[in-house]
């Protein structure tokens, strides 16, 4: 039973990568928690610096956006599991079965409540189109509206999600404008957001405040080849559109202004 009360406010974590934890009351979803590494190496490189541990204390829930291994931390959430529930795209739930994962698989735009939080995939994109089966997830509470983007590249699903679940408070968006070479899949384009198109997606989402996410951990040339001077440009364009810039480092607050006027960090 949740102790949530109406003076309780959203509390926001950036963890390391693209994970992020959300607090309401005695209520914790992580959302992409990303642990160990050790799996990413061949491809993305050395991390530039260790990864904070992610505490699974009990009735801890998560989300996952898609099952990429830089997001999909089988051993951290196979842990996450026994504590609390996990959640994803329904079609992801037959892989994660297969990992002996028992997720709460859900559709996209249906929403799910957890405790005092409500929680809706919504869609999303891959620079391997459908093969990541990728969403992003709205989480609304305390009458605070933020979207969690995963590693989603620019697209057309920006405005609908805007008409349908926006305007949020704050968007948590990646931001490396990774150029990546794998096998079978190689552009010298990037192939996710990068900073200026990051806050142009937050512009369209109608975010007041942007988080980066997704950026300045790996960089692997020729491999996995990272855009220089994130920081800098995220915050310059950012400024540019009237928004605020958030670059927390990891495990650190992110700070959050309701459009009601509440604060919480």
């Amino acid at each position: 039973m949740s102790t949530h009360t109406p003076t309780d406010t959203l509390r926001l974590r950036r963890l390391g990568w693209a994970g992020v934890e959300i607090r309401l009351g005695e209520t914790r979803l992580l959302i992409d928690p990303l642990e160990n590494v050790e799996p990413l190496e061949p491809a993305l490189g050395r991390p530039k610096r260790p990864l904070p541990p992610v505490d699974v204390p009990a009735g801890t829930h998560t989300l996952l956006t898609h099952l990429h291994p830089d997001h999909y931390d089988r051993e951290l959430v196979t842990r996450l599991a026994a504590s609390g529930t996990v959640g994803c795209h329904a079609p992801l739930a037959p892989a994660l079965a297969e990992d002996g994962i028992e997720a709460v698989p859900q559709e996209r735009g249906r929403p799910r409540r957890i405790g005092p939080l409500t929680v809706t995939p919504v869609a999303s994109l891959d620079w391997r189109g459908s093969e990541a089966d990728q969403v992003a997830w709205v989480v609304e509470g305390a009458g605070a509206l933020v979207i969690h983007c995963g590693d989603t590249m620019w697209h057309g699903d920006w405005w609908s999600i805007a008409r349908e679940h926006g305007p949020f408070d704050l968007a948590f968006l990646p931001v490396n404008g990774v150029i990546a070479k794998f096998e079978g899949y190689e552009a010298d384009v990037p192939v996710t957001l990068t900073p200026e198109q990051a806050v142009e997606a937050g512009a369209i989402l109608g975010a007041s405040a942007l988080c980066a996410i997704h950026y300045e951990l790996f960089d692997n040339p020729p491999t996995y080849v990272e855009q220089r001077d994130i920081a800098g440009r995220f915050v310059r364009a950012a400024a540019r559109r009237g928004l605020t810039a958030h670059l927390p480092g990891d495990g650190e607050a992110v700070p959050l202004v309701t459009r009601g006027g509440g604060k919480a960090v």
